[in-house]
């Protein structure tokens, strides 16, 4: 079973926790929910953090703080460096009934950026956290009543504060990478089990990528095919485990 790299966000019930100068920027809420299929079809079981969680406390470790993913969510086009800067720091994360609680701390309040994410979550408008992860376990359903899959097992690799749910009750985006893409059949696969895009839409993508590529008289096409596989690749590599 292929691990992939998703994102899912929620807007998440979070409250500031500052008891003083040294604890300022620490906040609380829920990373992800239990037991609520989301617009993909997914639903996520208690228990699917209990492994990762207990890799990361062996390690001394937690997974990373970064701000909307630190712009891995778009696809056509590879981070800045400080964009990957962690923004904050992970102090607690705990499973409940309800879900992943999650316990930080926002760092670098010293900073104009630190300044702007305080004061977006201060005044309600960052108002949403999204995990990103790699579903490790997980069954398909196979009736129309049932999830597209159920999660039972979950490798976390970053959590953000991000600004846009798509879906205000649980999980919002879904965009998984594969390992690598490098040819057409992996980027059709791609666009279909990963962005969400159906199989007629992707097999049109794909179907003008490879009309641009074949297209000899051209270079410039055959470089623009080229420029988007290209593109995909550079953002699977990115998030390999």
């Amino acid at each position: 079973m292929t691990a992939r790299c998703e994102f899912k966000a929620h807007r998440f019930e979070f409250k500031f926790t500052e008891k003083g100068p040294e604890t300022k920027g620490a906040f609380e809420g829920y990373a992800s929910t239990f037991n609520e299929e989301d617009d993909y079809g997914d639903l996520i079981l208690p228990g699917a953090f209990k492994k990762t969680l207990g890799d990361y406390s062996a390690k001394g470790g937690m997974p990373k703080m970064l701000l909307n993913h630190g712009g891995l969510g778009s696809w056509m086009a590879s981070p800045a460096p400080e964009d990957l800067l962690p923004v904050g720091k992970w102090l607690d994360l705990e499973e409940d009934s309800k879900g992943l609680q999650a316990r930080g701390r926002l760092i670098n309040l010293d900073t104009e950026h630190g300044k702007r994410i305080y004061g977006a979550m201060k005044e309600g408008e960052l108002d949403s956290m999204s995990i990103g992860y790699q579903a490790k376990d997980f069954t398909r359903g196979t009736k129309e009543n049932e999830p597209r899959r159920t999660l039972k097992q979950i490798h976390l690799i970053e959590i953000s504060p991000v600004t846009f749910p798509a879906n205000a009750g649980a999980v919002i985006q879904s965009v998984k990478s594969i390992d690598g893409v490098t040819d057409f059949k992996s980027a059709e696969d791609f666009l279909r089990d990963a962005c969400g895009f159906s199989r007629s839409a992707a097999t049109a993508f794909i179907g003008r990528i490879k009309a641009l590529a074949q297209q000899s008289e051209s270079a410039v096409s055959g470089a623009e095919a080229k420029q988007v596989l290209a593109a995909l690749s550079r953002r699977a590599e990115l998030l390999k485990p």
